[in-house]
Protein backbone atom coordinates (compact mmCIF):
# COMPACT_ATOMS: atom_id res chain seq x y z
CA UNK A 1 0.00 0.00 0.00
CA UNK A 2 2.98 2.69 0.70
CA UNK A 3 4.43 1.88 -2.56
CA UNK A 4 1.49 2.18 -4.10
CA UNK A 5 1.12 5.72 -2.48
CA UNK A 6 4.88 6.30 -3.06
CA UNK A 7 4.19 5.95 -7.65
CA UNK A 8 1.20 7.80 -7.61
CA UNK A 9 3.46 10.65 -5.77
CA UNK A 10 6.20 10.43 -7.95
CA UNK A 11 3.79 10.83 -10.89
CA UNK A 12 2.24 13.56 -9.73
CA UNK A 13 5.71 15.42 -10.05
CA UNK A 14 6.62 13.97 -13.28
CA UNK A 15 3.42 15.66 -14.28
CA UNK A 16 3.70 19.09 -12.63
CA UNK A 17 7.38 19.09 -13.88
CA UNK A 18 6.73 18.62 -17.49
CA UNK A 19 3.88 21.33 -17.42
CA UNK A 20 6.45 23.65 -15.86
CA UNK A 21 9.06 22.91 -19.10
CA UNK A 22 6.15 23.87 -22.08
CA UNK A 23 5.05 26.55 -20.01
CA UNK A 24 8.54 27.82 -20.15
CA UNK A 25 9.04 26.76 -23.98
CA UNK A 26 5.88 29.16 -24.87
CA UNK A 27 7.33 32.21 -22.77
CA UNK A 28 10.81 32.11 -25.02
CA UNK A 29 9.28 33.01 -28.01
CA UNK A 30 6.74 35.54 -26.50
CA UNK A 31 10.03 37.31 -24.90
CA UNK A 32 11.72 37.21 -28.41
CA UNK A 33 8.80 39.19 -30.13
CA UNK A 34 8.66 41.77 -27.52
CA UNK A 35 12.39 42.50 -27.98
CA UNK A 36 12.34 43.01 -31.35
CA UNK A 37 9.28 44.93 -31.66
CA UNK A 38 11.19 47.26 -28.31
CA UNK A 39 13.98 47.47 -31.03
CA UNK A 40 11.74 48.71 -34.09
CA UNK A 41 11.69 45.57 -35.88
CA UNK A 42 9.29 42.59 -36.42
CA UNK A 43 10.05 39.55 -35.12
CA UNK A 44 11.23 37.24 -37.91
CA UNK A 45 9.39 34.62 -39.71
CA UNK A 46 10.35 31.09 -40.31
CA UNK A 47 14.23 32.86 -40.26
CA UNK A 48 13.90 35.27 -43.52
CA UNK A 49 15.26 38.75 -42.40
CA UNK A 50 16.09 39.41 -46.11
CA UNK A 51 12.12 40.00 -47.12
CA UNK A 52 12.22 42.59 -44.08
CA UNK A 53 15.13 44.66 -45.58
CA UNK A 54 13.22 44.25 -49.17
CA UNK A 55 10.29 46.05 -47.83
CA UNK A 56 12.61 48.83 -46.22
CA UNK A 57 14.49 49.94 -49.47
CA UNK A 58 10.79 49.66 -51.21
CA UNK A 59 9.81 52.20 -49.10
CA UNK A 60 12.80 54.28 -49.35
CA UNK A 61 12.80 54.23 -52.95
CA UNK A 62 8.68 55.46 -52.72
CA UNK A 63 9.63 58.07 -50.23
CA UNK A 64 12.12 59.17 -52.79
CA UNK A 65 9.91 59.02 -56.02
CA UNK A 66 6.99 61.20 -53.83
CA UNK A 67 9.96 63.74 -53.33
CA UNK A 68 11.37 63.95 -56.97
CA UNK A 69 7.70 64.35 -58.00
CA UNK A 70 6.40 66.86 -55.39
CA UNK A 71 10.10 68.82 -56.25
CA UNK A 72 9.40 68.79 -60.54
CA UNK A 73 5.97 69.82 -60.10
CA UNK A 74 7.25 73.00 -58.21
CA UNK A 75 10.00 73.37 -60.99
CA UNK A 76 6.80 73.28 -63.51
CA UNK A 77 5.14 75.64 -61.91
CA UNK A 78 8.12 77.86 -62.04
CA UNK A 79 8.61 77.48 -65.76
CA UNK A 80 4.97 78.43 -66.00
CA UNK A 81 4.93 81.48 -64.64
CA UNK A 82 7.99 82.61 -65.88
CA UNK A 83 6.48 82.14 -69.59
CA UNK A 84 3.92 84.33 -68.28
CA UNK A 85 5.61 87.06 -67.14
CA UNK A 86 7.75 86.52 -70.57
CA UNK A 87 4.32 86.99 -72.45
CA UNK A 88 2.71 89.72 -70.65
CA UNK A 89 5.69 92.15 -70.77
CA UNK A 90 6.05 91.45 -75.05
CA UNK A 91 2.48 92.42 -75.10
CA UNK A 92 3.08 95.23 -72.55
CA UNK A 93 5.72 96.22 -75.61
CA UNK A 94 3.39 96.07 -78.05
CA UNK A 95 1.53 98.50 -76.93
CA UNK A 96 3.68 100.49 -75.92
CA UNK A 97 4.71 100.73 -79.50
CA UNK A 98 1.11 100.87 -80.70
CA UNK A 99 0.04 103.99 -78.59
CA UNK A 100 3.40 105.39 -79.60
CA UNK A 101 2.65 105.23 -83.78
CA UNK A 102 -0.68 106.16 -82.63
CA UNK A 103 0.70 109.53 -81.31
CA UNK A 104 2.78 109.69 -84.33
CA UNK A 105 0.23 109.62 -86.65
CA UNK A 106 -1.89 111.96 -84.73
CA UNK A 107 0.52 114.55 -84.97
CA UNK A 108 1.28 114.30 -88.76
CA UNK A 109 -2.52 114.34 -89.09
CA UNK A 110 -2.75 117.42 -87.16
CA UNK A 111 0.37 118.97 -89.00
CA UNK A 112 -1.35 117.82 -92.57
CA UNK A 113 -4.70 119.79 -91.30
CA UNK A 114 -3.04 122.64 -90.26
CA UNK A 115 -0.87 123.00 -93.21
CA UNK A 116 -4.14 121.89 -96.16
CA UNK A 117 -6.30 124.75 -93.86
CA UNK A 118 -3.10 127.25 -94.40
CA UNK A 119 -2.88 126.29 -97.87
CA UNK A 120 -6.91 126.94 -98.24
CA UNK A 121 -6.86 130.49 -96.62
CA UNK A 122 -4.08 131.05 -98.59
CA UNK A 123 -5.87 130.51 -102.16
CA UNK A 124 -8.81 132.52 -100.40
CA UNK A 125 -6.80 135.88 -99.35
CA UNK A 126 -4.89 135.74 -102.50
CA UNK A 127 -8.53 136.33 -103.99
CA UNK A 128 -9.52 138.81 -101.89
CA UNK A 129 -6.50 140.93 -102.18
CA UNK A 130 -7.43 142.24 -105.25
CA UNK A 131 -10.59 143.58 -103.60
CA UNK A 132 -8.44 145.37 -101.21
CA UNK A 133 -6.28 146.99 -103.95
CA UNK A 134 -9.56 148.00 -105.63
CA UNK A 135 -10.93 150.10 -102.40
CA UNK A 136 -7.20 151.81 -101.81
CA UNK A 137 -7.56 152.71 -105.63
CA UNK A 138 -10.99 153.99 -105.47
CA UNK A 139 -9.96 155.74 -102.34
CA UNK A 140 -7.28 157.39 -103.77
CA UNK A 141 -8.93 158.96 -106.37
CA UNK A 142 -11.66 160.88 -104.98
CA UNK A 143 -10.83 164.22 -105.12
CA UNK A 144 -9.74 165.87 -102.24
CA UNK A 145 -12.72 168.08 -101.71
CA UNK A 146 -15.09 165.16 -101.81
CA UNK A 147 -13.33 163.38 -98.86
CA UNK A 148 -15.11 164.74 -96.57
CA UNK A 149 -18.77 163.32 -98.55
CA UNK A 150 -21.18 160.92 -97.29
CA UNK A 151 -20.07 158.07 -100.10
CA UNK A 152 -16.57 158.63 -99.66
CA UNK A 153 -16.73 158.36 -95.79
CA UNK A 154 -18.77 155.28 -96.32
CA UNK A 155 -16.58 153.67 -98.99
CA UNK A 156 -13.85 154.14 -96.41
CA UNK A 157 -15.72 152.60 -93.42
CA UNK A 158 -16.26 149.68 -95.93
CA UNK A 159 -12.36 149.31 -96.38
CA UNK A 160 -11.50 149.59 -92.74
CA UNK A 161 -14.13 146.88 -91.90
CA UNK A 162 -12.90 144.78 -95.01
CA UNK A 163 -8.61 145.47 -93.62
CA UNK A 164 -9.69 144.60 -90.26
CA UNK A 165 -11.46 141.41 -90.48
CA UNK A 166 -8.20 140.14 -92.79
CA UNK A 167 -6.10 141.44 -90.00
CA UNK A 168 -7.94 139.23 -87.28
CA UNK A 169 -7.16 136.16 -89.75
CA UNK A 170 -3.94 137.13 -89.49
CA UNK A 171 -3.31 139.11 -92.78
CA UNK A 172 -0.81 141.38 -92.22
CA UNK A 173 0.55 144.13 -94.86
CA UNK A 174 4.30 143.65 -94.70
CA UNK A 175 6.66 146.91 -94.36
CA UNK A 176 8.42 148.24 -97.62
CA UNK A 177 8.71 151.86 -98.03
CA UNK A 178 12.02 153.17 -97.00
CA UNK A 179 13.36 149.56 -95.59
CA UNK A 180 16.44 147.59 -97.27
CA UNK A 181 15.48 145.50 -100.13
CA UNK A 182 14.75 141.54 -98.52
CA UNK A 183 13.59 139.36 -101.70
CA UNK A 184 11.71 137.22 -98.74
CA UNK A 185 9.23 139.71 -98.85
CA UNK A 186 10.15 142.35 -101.82
CA UNK A 187 9.69 142.04 -105.59
CA UNK A 188 11.94 144.30 -106.86
CA UNK A 189 10.53 145.81 -110.24
CA UNK A 190 12.55 148.60 -111.03
CA UNK A 191 15.33 150.61 -110.01
CA UNK A 192 15.03 154.51 -109.22
CA UNK A 193 17.46 157.66 -108.26
CA UNK A 194 16.87 159.06 -104.88
CA UNK A 195 18.03 161.99 -102.98
CA UNK A 196 15.99 160.62 -99.26
CA UNK A 197 17.36 156.92 -99.66
CA UNK A 198 20.29 155.36 -99.93
CA UNK A 199 21.48 151.94 -102.13
CA UNK A 200 19.62 149.29 -102.07
CA UNK A 201 16.45 150.94 -100.00
CA UNK A 202 13.28 150.66 -101.03
CA UNK A 203 11.24 153.64 -102.59
CA UNK A 204 8.98 153.93 -103.76
CA UNK A 205 5.96 150.58 -102.77
CA UNK A 206 4.03 150.10 -106.24
CA UNK A 207 1.65 147.31 -105.07
CA UNK A 208 1.76 145.99 -101.40
CA UNK A 209 2.19 142.58 -100.47
CA UNK A 210 0.69 140.85 -97.26
CA UNK A 211 1.38 137.71 -94.55
CA UNK A 212 -0.77 135.15 -93.34
CA UNK A 213 1.02 134.14 -90.28
CA UNK A 214 4.26 134.20 -90.94
CA UNK A 215 3.84 133.32 -94.77
CA UNK A 216 4.10 135.40 -97.64
CA UNK A 217 1.02 135.55 -99.64
CA UNK A 218 2.02 138.00 -101.71
CA UNK A 219 5.01 139.68 -102.13
CA UNK A 220 5.07 143.72 -102.34
CA UNK A 221 6.38 145.37 -105.80
CA UNK A 222 8.69 148.22 -105.38
CA UNK A 223 10.60 150.09 -106.71
CA UNK A 224 15.08 150.36 -105.16
CA UNK A 225 17.50 152.84 -105.16
CA UNK A 226 20.18 152.23 -106.95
Amino acid sequence: MAEQEKEILEEEQNKTQAGAEAAKEETCPQKNAAEAAAEGQEPAEDGSQEAADAKAEEAGEEAAEGDKGFFGKGRKKDKKEEAFKQKIEELEDRVKRQMAEFENFRKRTDKEKAAMYEVGAKSVIEKILPVVDNFERGLGSIPEEERGGAFAEGMNMIYKQLVGELDKLGVKPIEALGKEFNPEFHNAVMQVESEEYESGVIAQELQKGYTYHDMVVRHSMVAVTE
